[in-house]
């Protein structure tokens, strides 16, 4: 049983290699396909699309006519100009914030109250449109949906438009609109500049008080300091008294500072020489002195005799002696002399230098107080300098303060009366139109009709074909079933040639048709899907009764035999036979008969009232031999589920070369799933006029839960669609047999 199992999981996955992949939607040649087959309806409901748009067209025109007035609104860029000058800033203001703010003007057209101001106009109720209407809500509705204003991306317009019935009225109602905006967009506007020269002549009134209180304050800094000139240095080339005062004050302090340091070192330097060697001061005086001088004549005149005596006499004489002795009085006295002299330079200078130092310290001492005197009136100049220079930059602001105002007040009179100012101008008013709106128009209509016709006519015939889910075509075994396609054999209706021939043996009764052919081709792909001569025993079933497993059997059958192949077709359907029926025998009833050949059936084999030579019989073609369903048993799945059924097949794959079973339905009774297991291969069989995809889903998967070695399928009365694949066989098909049988007739 292992093995059994494993050789079957073997089987399934080969089945599901072979399988091509499932294609992703329709070929071009499908879809041609599609378009021939529902030719007559595409073509009618173009032809009621066409007629529909030019009915639809005759009864806009004639009944619901519509007229688009429309005219223009200049849109200034949102900038605030200066009406002083000539240039214009416009230029400067981004594309986007302009197309911006057209489209705020164009909102605000549209805003329901300027639409209810708009039905307050005399000139529009006068409208029959306006009385048509009713309503106010119905006006507004309208006025919303057919009002247009569009603005211009690249230009500075504003479109308004209006539609209605009446041309003429159109046009009255959009000039009402465009010159009403414009009016209350100026008033606005001026209004605005209206209240702003009124808040800026209260502020002028109100800075000019300010300036005249600036100007009061300065007067109350000179008269509290009393100081008239206060004006900054800085601004000025001349200083102000108090400042030049100060300055030489400064400037003789200085001086005296330097002059007392310097009378400082010199008494420091008189202490020291008084007590030191004599300087250069004491001998200049040393050698002015009379008496030094006449002392120094002696000494000159007594050194002169004393070197003649010297040299005349020698050193021990008597008046070398005196004159030696003379010298030496004369130089004590020229020495006591000039310390003398010294110390009395020398005490002066210091006493001059004390004195002096006294005096310079007293006058410092009255410079100081000078200065400080300076000083405080500097000090005092500087804080009325402060405060009148704050009070001042006051005064200045409020003055350039209110220049700035009464400029601006000459630009807002200017600006109440430009015609700027509300930034949108009115160019010119709507003229009545004089042709109706596009959706009015045939040249509209009639294509728009044909197209919608021709469009809902593909849509329709494709939703035709998608609603239809039967397996019909081989891309739908592909598509959707995901199992091997064994054969097609198409539907006999469109054969001439098979008028009156049974369709279960069609391959014995016209082996030269186009469904002969398919059998066989069936045949050999059959005998393909093997491997060598391992399929001998093959189950025929279907998922519904009627879907022609009996006629595929049959024919498949008579196809094996054209090979000179034996073959044994057994009929299982126990409680609706059909072999004995399609292959009727002349032989004698036998015991259990009904008048359809031999009484001995598979129901009379399986429960044991006859052996298997006994039950099969003949077909009436050679090579072909059949086993009969026989009488219905009380247990018909028990009995093709025994032993003996199993040991029927085994015995009879020496006697055969192919053992064809017709079984039940899979979907209505359990008998073909028992005979799955004991088939080499199984074939199911889909009718293209009844088997939908979902019976055909659930028999293959009914069939793979039993392990059953689904080799394909055969598909069964495939139609010849128009401009399909059989269509075309059909004819290739014909026309090569006549020339088959032009060349054997010449032979």
């Amino acid at each position: 049983m292992a093995e059994e199992r494993e050789m079957s999981s073997r089987r399934r996955a080969a089945r599901v290699m072979a399988v091509p992949p499932a294609a992703g939607g329709m070929s071009p040649r499908e879809v041609l396909g599609v378009l021939r087959r529902h030719m007559a309806l595409i073509i009618m409901l173009t032809i009621i699309g066409l007629a529909a748009g030019g009915g639809t067209c005759f009864l806009l025109r004639t009944y619901l006519p519509k007229y688009t007035a429309r005219t223009y609104i200049e849109v200034l860029p949102p900038v605030q100009t200066d009406p002083m000058l000539i240039t214009s800033p416009a230029h400067m203001v981004q594309r986007d914030i302009r197309y911006g703010h057209r489209l705020s003007i164009a909102s605000m057209i549209k805003e329901q109250g300027m639409l209810q101001r708009l039905l307050e106009r005399d000139t529009v109720r006068a409208t029959s449109w306006y009385k048509r209407m009713g309503t106010l809500e119905k006006r507004v509705k309208y006025l919303k949906k057919y009002l247009g204003a569009y603005p211009h991306r690249d230009a500075d317009y504003v479109e308004v438009s209006m539609t209605c019935r009446d041309s003429r009225e159109a046009a009255d109602i959009v000039n009402e609109m465009v010159a009403m905006f414009v009016d209350s967009q100026t008033n606005i506007k001026q209004g605005e500049v209206a209240d702003r020269l009124k808040e800026l002549e209260a502020r002028r009134v109100a800075v000019q008080d300010e300036l005249r209180q600036a100007e009061a304050a300065l007067d109350d800094v000179r008269k509290a300091w009393q100081i008239t000139d206060l004006r900054d240095p800085t601004t000025r080339y001349i200083k102000h008294t108090y400042t030049l005062q100060l300055d030489q004050l400064e400037l003789q302090k200085n001086q005296l500072e330097l002059a007392i340091k310097q009378l400082e070192a010199d008494i420091k330097n008189f202490e020291e020489l008084a007590t030191g060697p004599i300087g250069v001061q004491v001998q200049h005086a040393i050698e002015i002195d009379p008496i030094m001088i006449t002392l120094g004549q002696q000494l000159a005149f007594t050194e002169a005799r004393l070197a003649s005596m010297l040299t005349k006499f020698g050193e021990n004489h008597k008046e070398v002696q005196e004159l030696q002795e003379l010298r030496d009085e004369i130089l004590a006295k020229r020495e006591e002399r000039a310390n003398e002299i010294g110390e009395q330079t020398r005490r002066a200078n210091l006493e001059n230098a004390k004195d002096r130092l006294v005096i310079f310290k007293e006058r410092y001492a009255e410079l100081e107080r000078l200065r400080q005197e300076a000083l405080a009136k500097q000090r005092d100049l500087d804080a009325a300098r402060v405060q009148y220079e704050n009070r001042l930059k006051v005064r200045e602001e409020r003055a350039a303060m209110l220049d700035e105002i009464k400029e601006s007040i000459e630009k807002l009179k200017i600006m109440y009366g430009d015609p700027e100012t509300p930034k949108v101008r009115r160019l010119a008013d709507a003229l009545e139109p004089l042709e109706m709106v596009l959706s009015r128009q045939w040249w509209v209509w009639f294509p728009t009709g044909t197209v919608v016709g021709f469009l809902l006519s593909l849509g329709l015939a494709f939703l035709i074909e998608l609603a239809n889910d039967l397996v019909r075509t081989p891309r739908d075994v592909t598509k959707y079933l995901n199992i091997p396609l064994l054969g097609v054999i198409p539907d006999a209706a469109a054969d001439r040639e098979l008028r009156g021939v049974d369709l279960a043996r069609v391959v014995s009764q016209a082996p030269y048709s186009l469904l002969s052919e398919s059998y066989r081709q069936c045949r050999t792909n059959l005998k393909l899907s093997g491997s060598g001569e391992s399929i001998k025993t093959m189950l025929v079933t279907s998922g519904a009764a009627g879907d022609g497993k009996t006629c595929v059997a049959a024919n498949l059958a008579t196809a094996f035999v054209a090979e000179d192949k034996k073959v044994l077709l057994i009929d299982t359907n126990f409680r609706r036979p059909a072999l004995a029926k399609l292959f009727p025998t002349s032989e004698p009833l036998g015991a259990g008969g009904e008048g359809l050949g031999v009484g001995f059936g598979l129901s009379s084999l399986l429960v044991g009232q006859c052996s298997a030579r006994d039950a099969i019989r003949s077909s009436g073609i050679d090579g072909l031999e059949i086993i009969d369903a026989g009488l219905l048993p009380p247990n018909p799945a028990e009995l093709l589920g025994s032993t003996r059924m199993q040991q029927l097949l085994q015995e009879q794959r020496d006697n055969y070369d192919y053992i064809i079973i017709d079984s039940p339905p899979v979907l209505l009774i359990s008998d073909a799933r028992v005979l799955a297991k004991y088939a080499d291969a199984t074939v199911l069989v889909f009718n293209a006029a009844a088997t939908r995809r979902g019976a055909a889903l659930r028999t293959i998967r009914e069939l793979e839960e039993l392990d059953a070695n689904v080799v394909g399928c055969v598909l069964l009365g495939a139609p010849t669609l128009k401009g399909g694949y059989f269509q075309e066989q059909y004819k290739s098909y014909r026309r090569y047999q006549e020339k088959v049988q032009i060349a054997g007739a010449s032979a």
